[in-house]
């Protein structure tokens, strides 16, 4: 079986995060399978898996360790899941926890309920939401019926894995081909979670609908409609999915949130400072934005950022700054700071940089910085 697709995941740039699995993670991970296998050959595991650990990425680690234990734990795979379980309380937990349901995602295939049914129980040491990608894409229909089940777990771990492991395009992770073509076939599972008592239940469940919306955003709008949104944990997992269509100033989601394309303001002042920053220094933005309507108005006030890139395009970032309520007349100000450095997902090049002041998704006014990076 092919590893996941990782064409979004950080590499070069984020040495910090590949090395969350480093060689002294390995030796937990050997420790834990040592302590519920005897036999367990440890010096050879780790012989295996430290070769060449330097070149690999983060999610190239996980799927180099996943094998390294495939070979050295029993060639019976039910065996070696059963043992794999009982490892999981030992074995690291956060991102080299992904070791323990890579495993089964890379080497279960053929053994599909069992495999499944280890996921579930494995997801809340860390997470499977990588693991059963391959199963949903060799069976949707068995693994979809595993998932529905799993939306009535009394662990918010495995509610969540039903969400997070059916998105269609979740980052670092192979694609859902099916799943990007027809986002229907995770309706009954969204539906069961569109109110979870869990925030990070329903996070996940707001991010499974941005992704479709990448895709069919009048589809994902019309299920959020018919959604009993006046519900605080439902209207929770609506606004956070409208999020990328509010800031697009999309007409039909801005008015789920009662907020109106057209909103009637002023800029009265912008001002960005300094006008010449260099990278690693603070951003300074300030606003007065006034009320032209005659009635209070839901706004929606964000700010891009024309980011220029390394051959002097830019790339166009929306940042949230806040949505209020604000009276007919009435005056808004608002200050922000923002530290210009560079990420392990943005590199910053040197040149003048747009800023934008979006009201409802429209651009009332901007300015810009210039950007020294040597």
């Amino acid at each position: 079986m092919a590893s996941p697709n990782t064409a979004t995941e950080p590499q070069d740039s984020a040495p910090l995060l590949k090395n969350l699995l480093d060689a002294q993670v390995l030796a937990q991970i050997a420790d834990a399978a040592q302590q519920v296998h005897p036999a367990f050959d440890r010096k050879a595991f780790l012989a295996s898996t430290r070769r060449g650990l330097d070149d690999l990425s983060i999610m190239a680690r996980i799927a180099h360790a996943a094998d390294g234990l495939r070979a050295h734990l029993p060639e019976d795979y039910p065996r070696a899941l059963a043992l794999l379980r009982r490892m999981a309380p030992h074995a690291p937990r956060g991102l080299p926890g992904l070791v323990l349901p890579e495993f089964v995602g890379r080497h279960g295939l053929d053994h599909f309920d069992l495999s499944l049914d280890a996921l579930r129980e494995l997801t809340p040491y860390s997470s499977a939401e990588f693991a059963v990608r391959p199963f949903l894409a060799q069976d949707p229909a068995t693994a979809l019926a595993h998932a529905l089940r799993w939306t009535e777990d009394d662990n918010d771990h495995v509610r969540r894995l039903a969400s997070e492991g059916t998105r269609p395009r979740l980052p670092w992770a192979r694609r859902l081909p099916l799943f990007i073509a027809e986002p229907r076939h995770a309706l009954p599972i969204l539906e069961r979670l569109r109110a979870d008592p869990s925030d990070y239940v329903r996070r996940s469940v707001a991010n499974h609908l941005n992704d479709i919306a990448k895709d069919h955003p009048e589809w994902m709008l019309e299920l959020l409609e018919g959604w009993p949104t006046d519900q605080p944990e439902t209207g929770w997992i609506a606004k956070h999915a409208l999020r990328n269509l509010i800031k697009a100033g999309h007409p039909r989601a801005l008015g789920l949130i009662g907020a109106s394309a057209d909103a009637q303001v002023a800029l009265d002042h912008f001002k960005v400072k300094p006008a010449t920053l260099r990278l690693g220094e603070r951003l300074h933005l300030s606003l007065a934005l006034r009320s032209t309507a005659r009635e209070t108005q839901n706004l929606v006030v964000d700010y891009a950022i024309h980011y220029v890139k390394k051959n002097g395009e830019t790339s166009r970032k929306v940042f949230k700054w806040k949505t209020l309520a604000l009276d007919a007349g009435a005056t808004l100000t608002l200050d922000k700071q923002q530290t210009v450095q560079d990420y392990t997902t943005r590199k910053h090049y040197p040149g003048v940089h747009a800023v934008e002041v979006l009201v409802n998704g429209m651009n009332v006014g901007g300015g810009r910085f210039r950007l020294v990076t040597d």
